[in-house]
C-alpha cells in the first residue's frame, strides 16, 4: 500500500490524477479487448461498443476514450434499474448482468446489450465494471432489428429485462439459450456476448490490482472527486456563454409509417453557471420507430456541451449534476411505453443538430453547419452459399461533417454521437457473399460557404451467387442539411436499386425486405453537411484546390462560387 493509499482524508491533486488515468486505462484496455474478441463486424471492424466503470452507487466514474456518446445514458439508465431491482447484499464476486430493455432497464434501443459486473474489495463493493455492445440483430420482425416500418417495441426483438447472465461465475445456461434462440445468427451472437464477458472480467480484475495499490475508502472518494470536478469544469464552461435565451427547431423527415416533418424544439436558458433545457414544442412521440427514451435525449444534450464547451471533459456523473433538462412525457424525445425505439439514433443526431442551431449565436467559434444528420442504416439478411448458414451485415453509414469556423467539413464520416467507423470493403466481401462494386464520395454534395460541408457516401453492393434482403432507414434524406451563418446546405441521401426491371428505382427513406437478386445492386447514398460562412468569402487558392479534386462539378463551383477555372 502506497502512503498515499493510507491518507485517510482526501487524495492530492497528483494522486487524483494518477487514479484518473488508471481508471481510464482500464475502461480503455477492456474497450480494445472486447474489439478484439467480438466476432461481429459491427463490433470488431466497426467498433460499434463502449466501456465503463461506475461506483458503488452506479454513477459513472470513467468511460473509455473511444466509447459512443449515445451509450452514456444507456450505462447511466442500467445501473439505475439494477440497483433499483437487486439488492447489494444479494450480489457475489462472478455475477454478472444482462439487460437491453428501454422501458424496464434503462436502455436505449434493443440490439444494445449491456453487461455489468460489481466488483469487490475486501468483501465490499467497490463499483461496476460495465460495457454495452451493439448486437448485428436481436430478433424482431426484421432481419438486423433496424429497419424501419416498426410500430412498437414488441416488434423490434428480443427485451431484456434484468437478469444474471452469470451468477458466482457460472454460466445460467437456461438464460443464455434463450437469448440465442430468439436471434437470426447465434453464432455470432455467442461470441459476442463471449467477448463482452471477457472484457467485464479483464476489468474486475485490473479494478482489484489496483484496489490492493491504493485503499478502497480511498478509491471512493476519488470518484467522487472526479465527479465534481466534471461538474466543476463543465459549469464554468457554461459562465463563459452569455446569459440568456436561445432556441431553434429542426424537422424530422418522416417515421416511415405516415408521419412527415416532425419537429424538434428545444430552449435553452443560461444564467451564470446554470444551464437548462427545454423540449417543449418537440413532436408527440410517433408510429414508427424513431422514439427516444429520456436517457437517450440526456446524451444527446451532455455531448453537445462537452463538444462546444470543453472537448476534453471526462463523461461521468458529474455532468448530469450540471445540467437540468425538460422533455414532455409522451413526446418524440421522452417517449412511453410501447413506443417503438431502434432508430433512435436518428433522432439523437437530430437533437444534436438542434441544439447546435440554438447555441451558433452565443458559441459562433464552436458551432458547425449541420452535419449528414442520420445514421444511414443499411441492413442485408440471407443466406451464404458459401458456408451453408445464414448472415446479417448490419452498417450505419457516415456523410458529411459540417463546415468550421476555421476549416472545411470532413467528408464520409461518422458524426457527433456515433463515433464509428465506415465498414472497409475488404472486411465486407470478406465476411459476407457480397460484392462491393463501387465506394465513394458524391460528387457535389457538400454544402458551398466559406468553408464548405462534408461529402456523402455512395456505395453500391451487389449479391454473389444468391438473393439477399435489404432494410434500411435514411433521414435528411428530404430536408436538407442547414449551412450556418451563409453556408449553404448540403445535399440529401438516398436509397435505391439498379438491375433489370429497376432502372435506378428509388427506395422509400425507410424500405423494409427488399428482394435483391443477384442481378442487382444495392445502392446507398448518404447525406453531405452544411457550410459554413458565405460562399462569397471562400479563398481562391481553396476553389482551386475544389476544382483540382474532382470533388465538385465546374456548374457547382460556378453556382454557389461564381468560379472560373484558368483553362488548366
Amino acid at each position: 500500500m502506497t502512503e498515499a493509499s493510507g491518507n485517510a482524508g482526501e487524495p492530492d491533486p497528483i494522486t487524483l490524477e494518477i487514479l484518473r488515468n488508471s481508471l481510464r486505462s482500464i475502461t480503455d484496455e477492456t474497450y480494445i479487448a472486447l474489439t478484439k474478441a467480438a466476432y461481429s463486424t459491427n463490433i470488431k471492424e466497426r467498433r460499434d461498443h463502449s466501456t465503463a466503470l461506475t461506483d458503488a452507487q452506479g454513477r459513472l466514474v470513467v468511460q473509455a476514450e473511444n466509447s459512443l456518446p449515445i451509450h452514456l445514458a444507456s450505462m447511466l439508465g442500467m445501473m439505475e434499474s439494477l440497483l433499483d431491482k437487486y439488492r447489494v447484499e444479494d450480489m457475489v464476486e462472478g455475477d454478472i448482468f444482462v439487460a437491453n430493455d428501454p422501458y424496464v432497464a434503462g436502455g436505449t434501443h434493443l440490439p444494445d446489450v449491456n453487461l455489468a459486473m460489481p466488483c469487490f474489495a475486501g468483501g465490499q463493493l467497490l463499483g461496476f465494471v460495465c460495457n454495452i455492445a451493439h448486437h448485428a440483430d436481436i430478433g424482431g420482425m426484421t432481419p438486423g432489428s433496424m429497419a424501419g416500418g416498426m410500430s412498437e417495441i414488441y416488434q423490434e426483438g428480443l427485451r431484456i429485462p434484468l437478469v444474471r447472465l452469470f451468477a458466482g461465475g457460472e454460466l445460467v445456461q437456461d438464460i443464455f439459450d434463450l437469448l440465442l434462440l430468439n436471434v437470426r445468427v447465434p453464432h455470432e451472437r455467442r461470441g459476442d456476448y463471449f467477448a463482452q464477458v471477457a472484457a467485464c472480467r479483464l476489468g474486475a480484475r485490473r479494478l482489484g490490482e489496483l484496489s490492493r495499490r491504493y485503499d478502497p475508502a480511498m478509491l471512493a472518494r476519488s470518484f467522487d472527486a472526479i465527479m465534481d470536478r466534471t461538474e466543476a469544469r463543465l459549469r464554468d464552461g457554461i459562465a463563459n456563454i452569455s446569459d440568456g435565451r436561445y432556441e431553434f427547431t429542426d424537422l424530422l423527415d418522416n417515421d416511415g409509417m405516415g408521419t412527415d416533418d416532425i419537429p424538434i424544439s428545444v430552449r435553452i436558458d443560461v444564467a451564470g453557471r446554470n444551464i437548462s433545457f427545454d423540449f417543449a414544442g418537440t413532436g408527440a412521440q410517433m408510429k414508427g420507430n424513431f422514439n427516444l427514451t429520456f436517457n437517450a435525449t440526456q446524451s444527446a444534450v451532455y455531448y453537445v456541451l462537452k463538444a462546444m464547451l470543453d472537448p476534453d471533459l471526462p463523461n461521468n456523473h458529474g455532468l448530469i449534476r450540471a445540467v437540468e433538462i425538460s422533455a414532455p412525457l409522451g413526446t418524440l424525445v421522452n417517449a412511453v411505453h410501447p413506443a417503438a425505439v431502434a432508430g433512435r439514433a436518428n433522432t439523437s443526431q437530430r437533437i444534436v443538430d438542434v441544439l447546435i442551431g440554438a447555441l451558433a449565436q452565443a458559441l459562433p467559434e464552436q458551432a458547425v453547419g449541420a452535419a449528414n444528420g442520420a445514421n444511414v442504416t443499411a441492413v442485408f439478411f440471407g443466406h451464404d452459399p458459401r458456408h451453408d448458414r445464414p448472415y446479417v451485415y448490419l452498417e450505419t453509414l457516415g456523410g458529411g461533417f459540417g463546415g468550421r469556423f476555421s476549416k472545411d467539413g470532413k467528408d464520409g464520416v461518422q458524426v457527433h454521437i456515433t463515433n464509428t467507423s465506415n465498414l472497409p470493403v475488404e472486411a465486407i466481401e470478406a465476411e459476407y457473399p457480397l460484392m462491393v462494386e463501387s465506394y465513394g464520395l458524391i460528387e457535389d454534395s457538400g454544402g458551398a460557404g466559406k468553408y464548405r460541408g462534408g461529402m456523402g457516401i455512395r456505395r453500391v453492393v451487389r449479391p454473389v451467387g444468391h438473393e439477399t434482403v435489404f432494410s434500411g432507414m435514411g433521414e435528411r434524406f428530404r430536408h436538407q442539411p442547414w449551412g450556418i451563418f451563409g453556408g449553404q446546405a448540403g445535399g440529401t441521401g438516398r436509397f435505391s436499386i439498379q438491375g433489370p426491371g429497376h432502372n435506378d428505382e428509388t427506395l422509400p427513406d425507410k424500405p423494409n425486405h427488399v428482394a435483391v437478386g443477384p442481378e442487382d445492386a444495392l445502392v446507398i447514398e448518404t447525406p453531405g453537411a452544411g457550410g459554413y460562412g458565405p460562399p462569397g468569402e471562400r479563398d481562391g487558392d481553396a476553389l482551386a484546390a475544389d476544382h483540382r479534386s474532382g470533388k465538385f462539378s465546374a456548374a457547382y463551383l460556378a453556382r454557389h462560387y461564381g468560379f472560373e477555372p484558368d483553362g488548366d
